[in-house]
């Protein structure tokens, strides 16, 4: 008997969502614009549609329904019309092949649509009953939102796999500049101008990357715009095991006019785990399982929001380095911080003169949008979090940061960096990289610059502004499409490469061309 009336129910609930499901057909139906769908149908003699991609659309709408109708025939053992629009399903897909417009289609697509659209209507004539066309159909959709979203996450994991792979090119750049530098015994001398090193007044920046071609071009795209730059001073941080390639690199290429000095982290000997909170969680048995062991959630089964944050870039200090900018440059009065992935279209003297109104860091907001709230980076379910911060307060950029490190020092920012990545340890307050500190650390410590010093998103979003990209003072590939990559956005690149001296011997010797 409890069989029975759970077995009505499930009738009644099913023929429920039959019904929701036409009346919203029904609803949806009459918002279409019937001049359109007067000129789709390829059936009448007087066929003309303006869309690109009008068949290319209903030849695939014609093979859903084929593989809905097959379903229904193979159930209802009607082999013959089965293996037939089986067939012709086949046949559309090879017309199709890998088309994205009506222009792209094998010529036999017009007609295989024609003959599949017959034995649609056949199949219509023989098999059609709404409610189970509409199960077929859900079940279809379901499959499909489950095989789509399995690409999904296969599609995140190449994606974050290119983007920490170094190409041979960039790989062999180094490696030419570390062998000529020891050979040709420049670590023995002394090649660039230090007077300038620690001289307040002039415009200093602070550069902290392992990736010789990416600094190369701020360094030049910066210069370029100078309207002085013999008062610019670059201060480059590299790892040891580029410092050699770095050194070389700018011994052979040195920016006209300007001042630039590449240290070596490995030579800051203050920067250890008993002072530094990162390093010391770096070295916990619970970051190595995070990040080397195959099985951990952060794998690819759990998806791209947690793959991410498995790329190496976040257990280098390097990245890490700008929450120690007074340690690094204690005579400075203030810096600006760039990323490698940036490059500088304008002069950037004017921001020196910016009055940050006691605040310590000046960014460019990112809260245009939404996602780019603290919610977005912060886990506010945590009490730690959710009793210090808003989840509405507006987030900021890193990349291009204007820092007054006599601010910083008077409001001990370095250690409200450490309290809160000790109290971090466990991952729970935020995943990993800089952003999230970042945004705790300088929390209403930030002063906003106007966004026409900071265009975002080259890295990733491919439907920028261009009129802000061309007008912006520094634009950034931040995301995974850099511009070195193979991956990066085309349309975007020409901003990048114009920096590049393609005719450089080294660069000419490790095969790396526009």
């Amino acid at each position: 008997m409890r069989k029975d009336l759970r077995t009505a129910e499930l009738i009644k609930d099913d023929k429920e969502a039959d019904m929701k499901t036409q009346l919203a057909a029904l609803e949806q139906s009459k918002a279409l614009d019937t001049t359109i769908t007067g000129k789709y149908s390829i059936w009448r003699k007087d066929f003309e549609n303006p869309n690109s991609d009008a068949v290319l659309k209903l030849m695939r709408d014609q093979m859903i329904m084929a593989k809905a109708y097959a379903n229904i025939a193979k159930s209802n053992n009607e082999t013959g019309l089965y293996t037939s629009l089986m067939k012709h399903s086949r046949d559309s897909q090879h017309a199709i092949g890998e088309a994205t417009s009506d222009a792209e289609l094998h010529p036999s697509a017009l007609a295989r649509a024609k003959v599949m659209g017959r034995v649609l209507s056949m199949a219509k004539d023989r098999l059609y009953d709404c409610p189970t066309m509409s199960r077929k159909l859900r079940a279809m959709l379901q499959s499909g939102e489950e095989h789509l979203n399995a690409l999904r996450k296969k599609s995140a994991f190449l994606i974050q796999l290119a983007a920490k792979t170094v190409p041979k090119p960039l790989h062999c750049l180094p490696l030419q500049l570390a062998a000529d530098y020891f050979l040709q015994g420049h670590q023995n001398k002394h090649y660039f101008n230090s007077e300038k090193l620690e001289i307040p007044s002039l415009y200093h920046y602070a550069i902290f990357s392992d990736n010789v071609l990416a600094t190369s071009v701020v360094v030049n795209s910066t210069v370029l715009h100078a309207k002085e730059p013999e008062k610019h001073v670059f201060h480059v941080v590299t790892d040891k095991l580029n410092f050699a390639a770095m050194k070389m690199w700018f011994i052979v290429n040195p920016p006209a006019q300007a001042t630039i000095e590449v240290q070596n982290i490995d030579d800051f000997t203050w920067l250890n785990s008993s002072y530094c909170s990162v390093l010391r969680q770096l070295e916990s048995s619970r970051v190595k399982e995070y990040y080397f062991k195959a099985n951990h959630p952060s794998s690819l089964s759990a998806g791209s929001d947690n793959l991410k944050y498995r790329n190496p870039k976040y257990l280098s200090m390097l990245n890490h380095l700008r929450f120690y900018l007074p340690e690094v440059y204690p005579k400075l009065d203030k810096i600006l911080f760039l990323d490698d992935d940036i490059v500088v279209q304008k002069d950037l003297a004017p921001l020196w003169s910016i009055d940050l109104q006691g605040m310590v860091n000046g960014a460019v907001e990112t809260c245009k949008e939404s996602f780019h709230r603290f919610d977005k980076y912060l886990n506010f379910s945590n009490p730690k979090i959710n009793e210090n911060f808003h989840p509405n307060s507006c987030g900021w950029a890193f990349g291009m940061n204007m820092f007054d490190l006599k601010e910083w020092k008077k409001q001990n920012i370095t250690g409200i960096y450490h309290y809160w990545q000790d109290q971090n340890e466990d991952r729970t307050l935020w995943k990993l990289g800089t952003l999230p500190p970042g945004l705790i650390t300088f929390y209403n410590l930030t002063y906003p610059l106007d966004r026409g010093w900071h265009v975002l998103g080259l890295g990733y979003d491919p439907a920028l502004n261009q009129t802000e990209i061309e007008n912006g003072a520094v634009v950034h590939y931040n995301g995974n499409y850099k511009p070195w990559l193979d991956l990066a956005i085309a349309k975007y690149k020409p901003y990048w490469s114009r920096y590049v001296k393609f005719n450089n011997p080294y660069l000419l010797e490790c095969n790396i061309s526009e």
